[in-house]
Protein backbone atom coordinates (compact mmCIF):
# COMPACT_ATOMS: atom_id res chain seq x y z
CA UNK A 1 0.00 0.00 0.00
CA UNK A 2 1.07 3.58 -0.63
CA UNK A 3 0.04 6.67 1.29
CA UNK A 4 0.24 10.42 0.71
CA UNK A 5 0.81 12.81 3.58
CA UNK A 6 -2.29 14.91 4.24
CA UNK A 7 -1.75 18.60 3.57
CA UNK A 8 -1.48 20.28 6.96
CA UNK A 9 0.16 23.56 7.85
CA UNK A 10 2.95 23.35 10.42
CA UNK A 11 5.19 25.93 12.06
CA UNK A 12 8.94 25.52 11.69
CA UNK A 13 12.03 27.45 12.75
CA UNK A 14 15.53 26.79 11.44
CA UNK A 15 17.86 26.34 14.42
CA UNK A 16 21.57 27.17 14.49
CA UNK A 17 22.32 28.03 18.13
CA UNK A 18 20.89 28.43 21.61
CA UNK A 19 18.08 30.99 21.61
CA UNK A 20 17.10 30.69 17.94
CA UNK A 21 13.63 29.31 18.70
CA UNK A 22 11.27 32.22 19.47
CA UNK A 23 9.99 30.46 22.61
CA UNK A 24 13.49 29.72 23.96
CA UNK A 25 13.78 32.98 25.86
CA UNK A 26 10.50 34.16 27.36
CA UNK A 27 9.66 36.26 30.38
CA UNK A 28 9.91 34.08 33.46
CA UNK A 29 9.48 34.32 37.18
CA UNK A 30 12.25 33.30 39.56
CA UNK A 31 12.63 33.08 43.30
CA UNK A 32 15.48 35.09 44.82
CA UNK A 33 15.94 35.58 48.56
CA UNK A 34 12.41 34.33 49.16
CA UNK A 35 10.82 36.82 46.75
CA UNK A 36 9.40 36.26 43.27
CA UNK A 37 10.49 38.59 40.53
CA UNK A 38 10.27 38.70 36.77
CA UNK A 39 13.22 38.25 34.42
CA UNK A 40 12.57 39.54 30.91
CA UNK A 41 13.11 37.49 27.78
CA UNK A 42 15.71 40.04 26.68
CA UNK A 43 17.67 39.52 29.91
CA UNK A 44 17.54 35.71 29.52
CA UNK A 45 18.91 36.04 25.99
CA UNK A 46 21.57 38.59 27.01
CA UNK A 47 22.83 36.22 29.69
CA UNK A 48 22.78 33.36 27.13
CA UNK A 49 20.63 31.26 29.43
CA UNK A 50 19.63 27.82 28.23
CA UNK A 51 16.70 27.79 25.83
CA UNK A 52 13.35 26.53 27.10
CA UNK A 53 12.46 24.69 23.85
CA UNK A 54 15.88 23.66 22.53
CA UNK A 55 18.13 23.04 25.52
CA UNK A 56 21.89 22.58 25.60
CA UNK A 57 23.05 19.17 24.42
CA UNK A 58 24.49 17.23 27.35
CA UNK A 59 25.28 13.55 27.46
CA UNK A 60 27.39 11.93 30.18
CA UNK A 61 29.05 9.57 27.70
CA UNK A 62 29.67 12.10 24.91
CA UNK A 63 32.44 14.68 25.34
CA UNK A 64 31.45 18.10 24.00
CA UNK A 65 34.43 18.25 21.64
CA UNK A 66 33.61 14.91 20.02
CA UNK A 67 32.25 15.28 16.48
CA UNK A 68 28.62 14.46 15.69
CA UNK A 69 28.10 11.40 13.49
CA UNK A 70 25.39 13.23 11.50
CA UNK A 71 26.91 16.65 10.77
CA UNK A 72 30.57 16.31 11.76
CA UNK A 73 30.45 19.35 14.07
CA UNK A 74 31.38 19.30 17.80
CA UNK A 75 28.61 18.22 20.14
CA UNK A 76 28.95 21.31 22.35
CA UNK A 77 27.23 23.44 19.65
CA UNK A 78 24.23 21.10 19.41
CA UNK A 79 20.87 21.37 21.11
CA UNK A 80 18.48 18.91 22.72
CA UNK A 81 14.74 18.86 22.06
CA UNK A 82 12.39 16.96 24.36
CA UNK A 83 9.94 14.97 22.23
CA UNK A 84 7.17 12.43 22.73
CA UNK A 85 9.81 9.72 22.19
CA UNK A 86 12.09 11.06 24.99
CA UNK A 87 14.20 13.51 22.97
CA UNK A 88 16.46 14.19 20.01
CA UNK A 89 19.78 15.91 19.38
CA UNK A 90 19.43 19.05 17.24
CA UNK A 91 22.26 19.78 14.78
CA UNK A 92 22.90 23.36 13.66
CA UNK A 93 20.75 23.95 10.58
CA UNK A 94 17.99 21.50 11.58
CA UNK A 95 14.42 22.71 11.44
CA UNK A 96 12.31 22.57 14.63
CA UNK A 97 8.79 21.63 13.60
CA UNK A 98 5.71 22.20 15.73
CA UNK A 99 3.17 19.60 14.65
CA UNK A 100 -0.61 19.59 14.55
CA UNK A 101 -0.89 18.49 18.20
CA UNK A 102 1.70 21.02 19.43
CA UNK A 103 4.44 18.38 19.50
CA UNK A 104 7.94 19.43 18.47
CA UNK A 105 10.59 17.49 16.63
CA UNK A 106 13.75 18.23 14.62
CA UNK A 107 13.98 17.67 10.87
CA UNK A 108 17.11 17.58 8.71
CA UNK A 109 17.25 20.37 6.07
CA UNK A 110 17.30 17.95 3.12
CA UNK A 111 14.16 16.13 4.33
CA UNK A 112 12.46 19.41 5.19
CA UNK A 113 13.07 20.75 1.66
CA UNK A 114 11.57 17.61 0.09
CA UNK A 115 8.55 17.51 2.43
CA UNK A 116 7.46 21.11 3.03
CA UNK A 117 6.86 24.27 1.04
CA UNK A 118 6.24 27.75 2.42
CA UNK A 119 2.63 28.95 2.56
CA UNK A 120 1.34 32.50 2.43
CA UNK A 121 0.11 34.08 5.64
Amino acid sequence: MKFRKKPVVIEAIEWFKNGDHPEDHVDQMTLRNGELFKISAEECKRRDWEGRVVRYYRHPDVPGDRLCEQCNQPHHIHGWLDTLEAGHRVCPGDWIITGVEGERYPCKPSIFAKTYEEVEG
